[in-house]
């Protein structure tokens, strides 16, 4: 039988018969060593040389071949998974309605903009929050850096960087409609300055921020972003800030153990000789905490809080819900290991799936109907790795959600309630069903610790916007399609960059583009 042809070219033979020599020598078999070599007259004085380009060129080469080999493996994979999810997809023109009602990150593709640094235009420090537009597609992002970034969520366009704070920003938030009216009442302050009766401010879009340097500030979107308000009251960092629904108040957190109401519609104002500006009142300041206040969250329906904390009772770390009216705390929710970084009140349409989860049988149609609603439970995410669903009347932990390897830093229900997003410092996003508490999706979100993240607040198809809490609550508990919201979610990382995550889009876009 004839010998098949080589395909390799003397040089490369030459080079494979030194690579077999010295690999021979090197594992010790001298007698294959020597019968080979004389079999290769060419190579008759050849001594084995450590510092040779041919040494150990035979195992490089056998590895680089299982690694490719590898890597073509998960290619072919991953074709796969984008062919059958192409193909479940089925026609978008008459089906996207119904699909992205109950999209998840992850399905149907990867990030659909990566907002990066580039040149000028990006943070140049992790990113600390992220925040939706009510109504247009505009997305603010805070970071360490001390700035606030407008970006074009759409096109992933960069618009504006916001400067004004002297430290890392914290968090920042967008007023419900995203236009804001505020008339400040005069009153005789301090060396007799006195202010009109009533100062129309501009028309505003304002998001709200609040920052290391102890501050919150109100910027006019209409005015290029130029910042209208600045608050001081709190003693240490403010580590968050959010508006109340109607508008008409902000509530914030800070590290000085507080949370403070100040009242941004109609307010009185002291005068700063120090800044030339005017400083609006804190209306009430909540007292309780004993640690940090890490966050606070409204309801919906305006009347309580939740926050979170490094209270440290004993051994368990704790949460508390707040009565507006009051100004006192109802419950203490106790039970994580570790800092309680954020928490959330689950939306109205979750209630239903979670009382199936935790076997709490449904209210009776007639109490339903005559009831005011009031807020269920409450969700709660540690760095002991773990979210914690509770009951809001007892305090009681109904379900623990175990599967991060790492702090969870945000959590977001998806509109049609179904679902609980998380992410956390293990570079993860999450989707949790909520009628049995199984963790249904994973995605290798970030390259590292992501910090943040914030579903679209914007109805599809336009209208009137949502609330600025997490859910367009129903009062039957449904989400009607006229309020269904866009399917889209951001997130911000330690890496410095926000993520758009949407449907249909199976590629990521590092922005801005060069010029």
């Amino acid at each position: 039988m004839a010998p098949l042809a080589s395909v390799l070219s003397e040089r490369q033979k030459e080079e494979l018969h030194r690579a077999l020599l010295d690999y021979l020598s090197s594992a010790g078999l001298h007698s294959t060593f020597e019968a080979l070599k004389s079999e290769l007259p060419a190579q008759q004085d050849f001594q084995p040389d450590p510092k040779a380009k041919w040494a150990g060129l035979l195992e490089k080469k056998w590895t680089s071949v299982i690694r490719l080999q590898k890597k073509i493996m998960d290619l072919e994979r991953e074709n796969s998974m984008l062919k059958d999810e192409l193909a479940s997809a089925g026609s978008i023109t008459s089906s996207r309605k119904g699909q992205q009602e109950d999209w998840l990150p992850g399905r149907g593709g990867g990030a659909r903009h990566t907002l990066v640094s580039v040149l000028l235009t990006g943070h140049r420090s992790p990113i600390t929050a992220v925040a939706f537009h009510p109504t247009f597609s505009s997305l603010a992002s805070a970071s360490e850096d001390c700035t606030i970034k407008i970006w074009d969520y759409e096109t992933g366009e960069f618009e504006v960087t916001l400067k004004g704070h002297t430290k890392v920003v914290c968090d920042v938030d967008y007023d419900s409609k995203g236009t804001f009216l505020g008339k400040i009442r005069s009153r005789t302050l301090e060396q007799n300055i006195i202010l009109p009766d009533i100062i129309n401010l501009s028309k505003l879009n304002p998001p709200v921020s609040c920052s290391s340097d102890l501050t919150i500030k109100l910027w006019d979107c209409s005015n290029n972003y130029r910042c209208t308000k600045t608050l001081y009251d709190h003693d240490h960092s403010v580590s968050s800030s959010r508006f109340l629904p109607g508008d008409t108040h902000i509530v914030s957190a800070s590290r000085d153990q507080t949370i403070k109401i100040w009242e941004v519609a109609t307010s009185l104002v002291s005068f700063s000789k120090q800044t030339s500006s005017f400083n609006l009142f804190c209306v009430k300041t909540l007292r309780g905490h004993s640690e940090w206040v890490r966050g606070v969250w409204p309801w919906t329906h305006g009347k309580l809080l939740v926050s979170a904390s490094n209270d440290q009772v004993s051994f368990p770390f704790t949460a508390r819900i707040w009565d507006l009216t009051t100004g006192e705390s109802k419950v203490e929710l106790r039970g994580h290991e570790h800092v309680v970084e954020i928490a959330a009140f689950t939306p109205q349409v979750a209630n239903a799936a979670i009382r199936e989860m935790a076997g709490i049988p449904a209210p009776t149609t007639q109490d339903s109907k005559t009831k005011e609603p009031d807020p269920v439970f409450v969700a709660t995410g540690s760095r002991d790795k773990t979210i914690r669903i509770w009951d809001c009347s007892s305090g009681q932990c109904l379900k623990t959600l175990v599967g991060h390897d790492n702090w969870i830093r945000a959590l977001v229900f998806h509109p049609n309630g179904q679902h609980l997003l998380s992410c956390s410092d293990d570079k993860t996003i999450r989707a949790w069903e909520m009628r049995t508490g199984r963790c249904v999706k994973v995605v290798d979100a970030h390259d590292h610790f992501i910090t943040s993240m914030a579903w679209g607040r914007a109805l599809a198809g336009g209208g009137p916007p949502t609330t600025n809490a997490d859910s367009a609550d129903h009062p039957n508990g449904q989400s009607p399609s006229t309020h269904r919201r866009v399917a889209v979610l951001a997130t911000g990382s330690v890496d410095q960059s926000i993520k758009i995550w949407a449907p249909y889009f199976f590629c990521a876009l590092s922005l801005p583009l060069p010029a």
